[in-house]
């Protein structure tokens, strides 16, 4: 056991041995910190956390009470094998949310990046890859395998099926139930997720300029309502727009690897 003599720890908190506590950290009332567990710097369990499996925290980062994080897989293949978590920094991690660690059928790590927001009663199954900025509103939950990239945000209560990609800089409207993967700054609203435009207000925010703005309009248009099919299309407009570095993203990830279908904008 390796803590900190600049911790706090509550009488009833209970650390087992083995367990790393970093300087300034402070763990809460009936809190329970594994033999694996790795808390950075100024990490704070509020109370009646449990960290569990090998989890690293970084530094700052604030779990609120009743969160489960690091314990077994939601996964009935799992074995027992040896699996990881790793959330970075400055994280705020809300009351009741479960974040499971890796697989050995999916790599065995799942990671959090940092400055994140996960609401109450989230979920992050196992073996997912949750970027920088994420926000999760109260009850998303992310099925096995998922990523989600920077700047994303979900809203309340959406769900995410397994293995789908959100990339960075979408929105997911709440109730929204995604089944398929979302493209870069991509607008998803309903209960079975159709693509329903480009996020612009968040693009507006992030300082993107105008005319790249009105540039990805146009590719938008040209991918998702052209003549041919999706991946020709789509190759047409990154040949045609290599200066563009929005748009380059949008057309490198349709035309990566992936192990779903993509969000379409519904039929009028």
């Amino acid at each position: 056991m390796a803590i900190d003599p600049t911790a706090t720890l509550h009488k009833t908190a209970i650390i087992e041995p083995g367990a790393q506590i970093g300087a300034g950290c402070f763990v809460g009332a009936f809190c329970l910190v594994g033999p694996q567990a790795k808390l950075g710097q100024n990490v704070t369990l509020r109370s009646h956390v449990v960290v569990e499996g090998d989890t690293e925290i970084g530094d700052n980062t604030t779990i609120w009470q009743f969160a489960s994080v690091g314990s077994q897989p939601q996964d009935l293949k799992f074995d027992g094998e040896q699996s990881r978590l790793v959330i970075g920094k400055r994280n705020m991690i809300r009351e009741s949310v479960s974040i499971n660690p890796g697989t050995a059928g999916g790599g065995g790590i799942t990671v959090i990046g940092d400055d994140c927001l996960m609401m109450l009663g989230s979920h992050v199954g196992h073996d997912c890859h949750v970027g920088n900025k994420v926000v999760m509103a109260n009850h998303v939950s992310l099925g096995g395998h998922v990523s989600v990239g920077d700047n994303a945000i979900l809203g309340g209560m959406v769900g995410v099926h397994q293995h789908c990609r959100i990339a960075k800089f979408a929105i997911i409207g709440a109730l929204s139930m995604v089944t398929a993967d979302v493209i870069p700054f991509g607008l998803v609203i309903s209960e079975r997720s159709g693509l329903a435009g480009l996020n612009l207000i968040g693009l507006k925010r992030a300082g993107m300029a105008r005319s790249e703005i009105h540039a990805l309009r146009s590719a938008f248009s040209e991918i998702f309502e052209g003549n041919g099919n999706l991946k020709t299309r789509t190759q047409k407009v990154q040949a045609a727009n290599a200066n563009s570095a929005a748009i380059q993203d949008v057309t490198a990830f349709i035309l990566g690897e992936s192990n779903r279908s993509f969000c379409l904008p519904k039929e009028k």
